[in-house]
């Protein structure tokens, strides 16, 4: 979860009175990142099909001279060089969009370009040979007018750059035919060359519509984007709830992340319903904010948008989630996992003791990476879909939304599962699942179907970590790790504090601030 900013200056209010000076144009927003990425590979895909005709074309040309009887078929011209030197220019500029890290604004520069040297490509190999003797000069429109079309639409440039570039392109029909004319092979008047074209230059006003509603488009999408003095930018990732976006402040330089939540999740489709909603939200929202463990992501705002999206504002961290983690390199040392939990559970006990059960404690909710000098920091994330222990009613909250279960079948404990009231030893549950996945990199029960899963949740006895794992597991980590897996809440451990307790107590060499960073440098590298 991420996100970057500009810096605001304030003048300074001790001096003489400035000089009033009109105010300055708003700036014309920019097309979203996201949505340049896709103009990127929208012209790779171009730059792709044109190299295939590019050779296509022209073999398809010899076989038909073949056909025709002519004797020369087999011999290479001028136009087949063209041809030749158009698909590795296309090529070049397929792999091109295809290499990371480049600037996808660039890329529609480089838009522009690509189409005027296939234009000019086209404008040559097209009159190269002249006209044929009697041929009538009668206006039509070119495969250039269509390549211009098919830029402007695909990959979208100002107005006044596709006008500009437009315009140099259909002058290449115009441009082969005076090569060919200087060329003594053809010898109709100028006048002529403007009629049989004028088409190509009709088509340049069109493309310039089209990239106008393009832009504007992708202006308002822009615009849809903004939240309260949050501008959202490239996406990160999907859930169950909504999308995570990378996003903007534009006042403060410090990066955020932004959650999305879609009416539609939370039932909140018809008005009265998304009232109601928004309502839990803000309830929710605020009672997340009020957490201050520094191992519990910081919630820096949230709101409701017009068309009745919820959002998050949250810190942006650096690093991955448990889940990543594991899948990368597979299960952790007992040392590593113990130091892990224990930063979970100070975030658990600040939550517990102010009433509130997380829910949804799991590896894709846990992230781990480095704060300020320390690294393997754990922050808890998605505190904002906790739910009180003391709120009685029936209104659902948003972990508990129309079509969603309360919580993820795979650490869901029996009690959450049979709908009874939950307290904060639902989230031990759920730690004792991570923690077995983490140790073991295999889930606590496999099933085929969610319900499966749940149903072994309540009835099946866990396989000890120890049997899964090559990896050493202390007697007593995995003691307590079964113990967080009971199916009888009063069984587990008491509190998140009593857990940490517990968790310190276990005699193994402490993963300590040096192991980390070593860690992390090696996967740096």
């Amino acid at each position: 979860m991420k996100n970057a900013d500009n810096t605001d200056q304030t003048p300074d209010l001790i001096g003489p009175l400035p000089v009033t000076t009109p105010a300055p144009r708003p700036r014309r927003r920019a097309l979203p990142d996201d949505l340049l990425r896709d103009a990127s590979r929208r012209l790779g895909i171009l730059s792709l099909l044109a190299a295939v005709l590019w050779i296509v074309a022209p073999l398809l040309d010899h076989v038909a001279m073949r056909a025709m009887g002519d004797t020369h078929w087999a011999r290479l011209d001028a136009t087949d060089a063209i041809a030749g030197v158009s698909a590795l220019f296309s090529i070049a500029v397929y792999f091109y969009t295809r290499k990371r890290g480049k600037n996808p604004r660039h890329i529609l520069d480089l838009g522009l370009v690509t189409m005027v040297i296939n234009a000019l490509a086209l404008g040559l190999s097209s009159h190269w040979g002249g006209l044929p003797r009697g041929m009538p000069i009668f206006p039509m429109i070119s495969w250039i007018g269509a390549v211009v079309l098919i830029f402007a639409a695909f990959v979208p440039n100002s107005p006044i750059k596709t006008l500009i570039g437009a315009l140099i392109a259909v002058s290449m029909n115009p441009l082969g035919m005076l090569i060919t004319r200087a060329r003594g092979i053809w010898e109709g008047p100028v006048s002529s060359i403007l009629v049989m074209h004028y088409p190509d230059y009709l088509l340049v006003g069109v493309a310039v519509v089209i990239s106008h509603v393009v832009t504007r488009l992708g202006q308002q999408v822009t615009k849809e984007r903004e939240m309260g003095s949050y501008q959202l930018g490239t996406l990160l990732g999907r859930g169950g709830m909504g999308e995570v976006y990378r996003a903007t402040h534009r006042m403060l330089a410090r990066p955020a992340a932004i959650k999305l939540i879609r009416p539609e999740r939370i039932g909140g489709g018809d008005g009265e319903g998304a009232q109601v909603a928004a309502k839990r939200f803000r309830r929710e929202a605020e009672a997340a904010a009020n957490l201050r463990s520094p191992h519990t992501v910081e919630l820096y705002d949230f709101g409701v948008t017009a068309d009745g999206t919820l959002y998050f504002v949250m810190e942006f961290l650096e690093g991955m989630d448990l889940e990543s983690l594991v899948r990368r390199t597979g299960p952790l040392p007992a040392a590593r996992v113990i130091h892990i939990l224990r930063q979970v559970c100070e975030s658990l006990e600040e939550a517990h003791v102010s009433g509130l059960v997380h829910r949804d404690i799991k590896p894709a909710n846990i992230h781990i990476g480095r704060l300020g000098l320390r690294q393997d920091f754990v922050k808890v994330l998605d505190f904002g879909l906790v739910k009180s222990v003391a709120d009685t009613s029936p209104e659902r909250s948003l972990a508990t939304a129309e079509g969603l279960t309360p919580g993820t079948p795979a650490y869901l404990a029996p009690e959450a599962a049979l709908g009874e009231t939950i307290d904060g030893r639902a989230d031990l549950y759920a730690l004792g699942c991570v923690a077995y996945y983490l140790l073991t990199g295999h889930l606590v029960f496999e099933s085929a179907t969610p319900m499966q899963m749940i149903a072994r949740h309540m009835r099946d006895q866990p396989v000890p970590p120890s049997k899964w794992t090559e990896l050493p597991v202390p007697p007593d980590l995995e003691r307590l790790v079964l113990a967080c897996l009971a199916k009888n809440p009063n069984d587990r451990p008491r509190s998140a504090a009593d857990l940490d307790r517990a968790l310190g107590a276990i005699p193994v060499e402490a993963w300590s601030e040096e192991r980390a960073t070593e860690w992390w440098r090696l996967r740096s590298t």
